[in-house]
């Protein structure tokens, strides 16, 4: 998964729900065609308001969409499973058990899956905890609520180490992303106030915050039900 100022500002935003809007426009990536290989330039396309790559040669409009990240809170005992990254970014710092969405699998298929490659933990859904949009870095994440169907976990190729946390000993000063440290957050929340709900929110990243920052951004509620 992806995504810094302090654990007491993220702390701050989810408690206050204050955002500040990145105005971002965003810059086509695509280089070359995908249909002919030809290089492409940035234009507006007739009846567009938008950048575009468009082809220079066959004039095929090339549009970039968001990718999708899923992933599970898992509870097991009244502890959370965390794993320790193995790759870049943020090696050597915990997340959650998440990846990219594969064509032809649902959401739910997509994190039972990553659960299953990061910790080698099988894991039963037991429902949709929360999306989180980050416009900036153009990914949208869905996290689901799981169990662990044995009590059997290990690390993946892609994990340092996997291991249980109960709530108050959750390693926030060494977590990987915004994204983590929000849905983690907004668990703790739920389960004091003795009412798990789904949440929606926006994850903005701040003026001169990397990507890869897992505390630079303000948070933007839409919803929680």
């Amino acid at each position: 998964m992806s995504s810094g100022a302090s654990e007491a500002d993220a702390h701050a935003d989810v408690a206050s729900g204050l955002a500040v809007p990145l105005p971002v426009v965003h810059k086509p990536k695509v280089s070359f065609c995908q249909a002919c290989g030809n290089p492409t330039k940035e234009v507006v396309p007739d009846g567009e308001e938008k950048v575009r790559a468009v082809c220079t040669v066959c004039g095929s409009i090339h549009y970039e969409n968001p990718k999708m990240v899923v992933g599970c809170l898992v509870e097991h005992n009244e502890k959370i499973l965390l794993c320790k990254r193995k790759i870049e970014p943020s090696y050597g710092l915990w997340t959650l058990p998440a990846g990219y969405l594969e064509i032809g699998e649902s959401a739910a298929e997509g994190a039972v899956r990553e659960t299953l490659e990061e910790a080698c933990a099988e894991v039963e859904i037991v429902s949709p905890f929360a999306q989180l949009d980050i416009p900036l870095i153009g990914q949208s994440y869905i996290i689901f609520q799981a169990r662990l169907k044995t009590p059997h976990f290990s690390p993946g190729p892609e994990s340092l180490e996997c291991a249980l946390f109960a709530l108050d000993d959750i390693p926030f000063d060494s977590l990987a992303f915004s994204s983590v440290i929000v849905a983690l957050k907004m668990y703790i929340e739920d389960k004091n106030d003795g009412n798990l709900k789904f949440h929606y929110c926006t994850i903005n990243k701040r003026p001169g915050a990397s990507p890869s920052d897992p505390r630079g951004f303000d948070l933007d509620y839409h919803l929680h039900s």
